[in-house]
């Protein structure tokens, strides 16, 4: 019927085949060519059923994201999922790889729905500020039942075939060719007199539950977990008018909701994130076809919290790797630590026993650099200090076999400089995971002035390899998240001696839509780090570029966040749960008194301004200097590493948003209330006075 949609005739069985790789996605053409095979197998006598298979590696994987933003174009897919499940003639989707979003919602306006037991099923249109515009909303709640509809709505997040079959959304599970499944289950259904069975007529699953209490648990979650957030609420009353209305009505419903989100500018952030995420991985100069060395084993230096984080890293991705400590009682602990990680993940239900022992088969420890040799990739997390750093690198250039990549998890320290304490600083590179690295998605790349261009490639192909969201970024202090952090983290200390308690300022951000404020994730990661940095910076800062006090102040006291039981918060033993803390305004008002302030009343809006703005601003610096290829990737990296709101679309986006040339007046009065830290960025000041955006670069 079209280039990218097929009907054949298989006896009585019309085959309709969709092949748009590579992931077939519900462009105009495949829209097309769906509803002409429907019509022409629906007038053709001689078709008793019709079976829907797709070529490639999976089923259909949802809307053309080429088609994002542009005005849309007959036929609509609610249109086309419409016209299939009005068909007089039973149809049968065959489901391989995954059926998400429009994917899955094709799938449901087929009567029936086989898949093979490793499909993934799902509707994950709210993470892009949407919400299932072509019927997902209506459909759903039928086959799966109101309650579990919210969640797999609400969420986003897929669900396997073999759990789909539980619930109903798939009605068998089948092995071997796809077609000739479709066939014979369409020819079952023809043997037992079986003709359509429209999902959107079915009420066996909305009938005698309390479907009211489903919504309003899921609406009161929503408002806990995911405050400010513009979709999923209308998700929410989109599932809704699946048992309060007709389907008619209720379709209508999930339109009007639908057009709502559309034109909501958390949409627009969203998106923003979702392109950016793949942009960042394309480094401008680095050509495609650069080779990359094989990594076919690792190595980690240092078994504390972050060493084993990334050795699970690597054991996760199939990945054999040795932690190397120096004693064979720290060796023995860094083992003990990974396997007590995945067993909290065993507990949790989220990886059984049997993996937990296979991956652990892959982790093992050693003593002696001298068992690095054959190793592929070394990873160093050790102390951040250049002396510790420097011990490191030259034993690996010693042991590590030619052609091995050296890495550093360096958070903050000069790679060049790292680089230098080998005869080999092309085969050094940055691999700046974060903490817990086996959790957090992010890695920031960071390329020496050495590295050469295989060895980048090299490592974006191991961030891939990881699952992690790589990337890259040029040599300074902190690069660019924790340079930008810096800013942050310095402004809200500035905050607490101002007036702020840290329940307000974390409360303000929160508020803001950030996963955790700063001082929350300041006791997470340890004080002693932002310290350590505090009193390098102390050695080389001009004295224009004053600096709070209230982080030496707490740590005179021994309150260290986290690892020590206290800091800007308390934690009760075996708890992550910040509670206050008792000691800290006694601190607070001892170093507002040294600085000379007097502490007075701060308002959210300006908490947010003195923070937000701060990381502005330092983001505009980095992209002078090219530490950042584009703002984007600036933004990827504080969605990914640091907890920024994806619906805000990352600090850069935020800015756009807020308007250059307002951010770039508030600048303005900051630097002249508080100094050399808020002198305005040079590219601000000039895209602000040239009425552009961060996006045109």
């Amino acid at each position: 019927m079209s280039d990218v949609v097929t009907l054949e005739r298989k006896g009585a069985i019309a085959v309709v085949t969709v092949n748009n790789p590579p992931v077939n996605a519900l462009g105009i053409a495949v829209r097309e060519g769906l509803q002409q095979s429907f019509k022409a197998a629906e007038a053709d006598p001689d078709v008793k059923a019709i079976v829907l298979v797709c070529e490639g590696m999976t089923f259909m994987a949802g809307a053309d994201i080429k088609e994002f933003g542009k005005p849309p174009k007959e036929p609509s897919l609610p249109d086309v999922v419409n016209g299939i499940e009005a068909g007089s003639k039973p149809s049968v989707a065959v489901i391989h790889g995954t059926a998400l979003g429009g994917g899955l919602e094709v799938a449901v306006s087929c009567h029936y729905r086989i898949a093979v037991k490793s499909a993934k099923v799902g509707l994950p249109e709210v993470k892009l500020g949407l919400l299932p515009g072509a019927g997902g909303t209506q459909r759903l709640p039928r086959l799966v039942g109101v309650a579990k509809a919210l969640d797999m709505i609400v969420s986003g997040n897929p669900i396997g075939a073999v759990e789909a079959h539980d619930l109903g959304v798939i009605d068998e599970l089948v092995e071997g060719d796809l077609t000739a499944a479709g066939i014979a289950f369409a020819e079952k259904l023809l043997a037992e007199g079986k003709g359509p069975r429209r999902t959107g007529e079915r009420t066996d699953k909305l009938d005698g539950v309390d479907n009211a209490a489903a919504v309003a648990a899921k609406r009161a979650e929503i408002e806990k977990k995911m405050p400010g957030l513009f979709s999923p609420q209308r998700c929410v009353s989109a599932v809704e008018a699946a048992f309060a209305l007709p389907l008619a009505e209720g379709l209508k419903r999930e339109r009007e909701l639908f057009a709502e989100c559309l034109v909501s500018p958390q949409r627009a952030a969203l998106v923003h994130a979702f392109f950016s995420e793949r942009q960042a991985s394309k480094i401008n100069d680095l050509p495609k076809d650069t080779p990359v060395r094989d990594v076919k084993s690792a190595a980690v230096i240092g078994g504390g919290t972050m060493g084993v984080g990334i050795a699970i890293c690597f054991a996760n991705a199939g990945i054999p790797v040795k932690i190397l400590e120096i004693s064979s009682e720290a060796r023995d602990k860094a083992l003990e630590r990974a396997r007590d990680t995945y067993g909290m993940s065993v507990k949790r239900g989220s990886l059984t026993q049997d993996a937990l022992e296979q991956r652990m088969t892959l982790i093992s420890g050693v003593t002696d650099y001298a068992d690095l040799s054959d190793v592929d990739v070394v990873v160093e997390a050790v102390f951040e200090d250049m002396g510790v750093k420097q011990k490191v690198f030259e034993a690996l250039d010693a042991n590590c076999k030619p052609g091995a990549i050296l890495a550093s998890n360096t958070s903050s320290l000069d790679l060049n400089a790292i680089a230098q304490f080998t005869k080999r600083p092309q085969d050094v590179v940055g691999l700046h995971f974060f903490s817990p690295a086996n959790v957090m998605r992010l890695l920031e790349v960071v390329r020496g002035e050495k590295t050469a261009k295989d060895v980048l490639a090299t490592a974006m192909a191991i961030g891939k390899k990881l699952k992690k969201v790589s990337v890259p970024v040029g040599v300074c202090d902190g690069f660019v998240g924790n340079r930008m952090v810096f800013q942050y983290g310095r402004e809200s200390e500035f905050l607490l001696e101002e007036g702020g308690t840290p329940e307000q300022i974390d409360g303000a951000l929160r508020k803001f839509g950030l996963a955790m404020g700063p001082f929350a994730m300041r006791d997470l990661s340890g004080l002693d780090i932002g310290l350590a940095i505090r009193t390098r910076q102390r050695q080389t800062l001009p004295a224009e570029f004053k600096l709070p006090v209230v982080l030496d102040k707490m740590a005179e006291a021994g309150l260290l966040g986290q690892k020590t039981g206290k800091g800007f918060y308390v934690y009760e033993k075996g708890s992550r749960t910040p509670l206050p803390n008792p000691e800290l305004p006694a601190i607070m008002e001892a170093a507002s008194k040294e600085q000379g302030i007097e502490r007075r009343e701060l308002s959210d809006e300006y908490i947010i301004e003195r923070t937000i703005y701060a990381l502005i601003n330092e983001g505009a610096k980095i992209l002078e200097e090219g530490i950042a290829q584009r703002a984007s990737d600036i933004d990827v990296i504080y969605l990914n590493g640091y907890g920024f709101p994806a619906h805000q679309g990352g600090p850069m986006f935020y800015a756009d948003a807020v308007g250059l040339d307002r951010v770039y007046a508030r600048i303005c009065e900051f630097h002249e209330q508080h100094g050399a830290w808020w002198k305005p960025a040079a590219l601000l000041e000039k895209l602000a006075k040239e009425g552009r955006k961060f996006a045109d670069l």
